[in-house]
């Protein structure tokens, strides 16, 4: 069990907690594929945001201020990461044509790969630091780079059929060429063959990866402790599907989101190159993200000079 704030007992009792969460969703709200009502998703969407803030409370009484102050800086900047997920999951089901009633279903086992995913990079992340400091500074260097590339170039461009899963799952499996509503693999012509479901499972899964590098190295610039790197990242993830749903159709809008993205992760890797020389409080740190990220969400808010008399 990784050392710091939470014992073996707290991190037995969250990870139930959200396994218990994930399977009341999955056995009892979401038995049938089915289309996500806007209202829906708002009222879930709130209700996991509630929950995270809920523990962020207790996290703040039972550890002390400092505890509460690094969970909401690290999910503050997990859950702005997670929106720019959403991007990408947006082009993915564009690409592949997927139906509105079967993306709720994807989102489920894609998010659930990704809190695997995220609990391996963490714990690894956090044992190795732990023994390697110097790593601090290429992640910072990576971060920085990741940053300001983000801000130069923007998002690069998403084609799914390029993914290295994607063509390896097209030479292991023969393909139908639909939907076989919620079946990932059928039986066709006595052949084992995976569906296009399967193919855009695995589109988003591969995604996941790519955001995990980037994300995690960004919260350990905010704390070092396993639990709250952990359980942060974790609370940001578990909305993400509602979110999706509430955001959908606006994502589009958030232009300059990207660009607040880029600075945040700017912010955070100057933030592992300086901390031996110029320590940041972890008080402005989390201003300065809140800054960041509002700013840019209210600057996409703001119309286009002429888009009023845009058709």
């Amino acid at each position: 069990m990784p050392a710091g704030l939470g014992t073996p007992a707290l991190w037995a009792g969250f990870v139930g907690a959200v396994v218990g969460l994930l399977l009341l969703d999955l056995c009892v709200f979401q038995r049938k594929a089915r289309a996500v009502s806007i209202r829906e998703a708002i009222l879930w969407s709130a209700a996991w945001i509630g929950l995270a803030l809920a523990f962020n409370g207790w996290v703040g009484w039972h550890f002390g201020p400092q505890a509460g102050l690094e969970f909401l800086t690290g999910y503050l900047i997990e859950k702005a990461l997670s929106v720019d997920n959403l991007f990408v999951f947006l082009v993915v089901f564009s690409y592949f044509g997927l139906p509105v009633h079967l993306q709720h279903r994807v989102l489920f086992w894609g998010i659930l790969g990704a809190l695997l995913m995220r609990a391996i990079f963490i714990l690894a992340g956090a044992a190795i630091l732990a023994r390697f400091h110097w790593l601090d500074y290429v992640m910072g260097a990576f971060l920085c780079y990741v940053g300001g590339k983000l801000l130069v170039v923007g998002q690069p461009d998403v084609d799914p059929e390029r993914n290295v899963l994607v063509r390896l799952c097209r030479r292991l499996f023969p393909v139908v060429g639909d939907f076989r509503e919620h079946h990932f693999f059928v039986r066709h012509d006595g052949r084992l063959h995976a569906t296009m479901l399967f193919l855009t499972l695995v589109a988003i899964e591969a995604t996941d990866v790519v955001f995990a590098v980037d994300s995690i190295p960004a919260i350990f610039a905010v704390t070092r402790d396993p639990f709250i790197v952990f359980t942060s990242n974790i609370c940001a993830i578990l909305g993400l599907r509602a979110l999706f749903f509430v955001l959908a159709g606006v994502m589009k809008k958030f232009r300059h989101l990207d660009k607040g993205l880029a600075l945040v992760l700017g912010f955070v890797g100057l933030k592992m190159l300086l901390k031996d020389i110029l320590p940041i409080p972890i008080e402005l740190s989390l201003g300065l993200v809140a800054l960041i990220l509002g700013v840019s969400v209210a600057a996409s808010l703001v119309p286009r000079r002429g888009a009023a008399g845009e058709t």
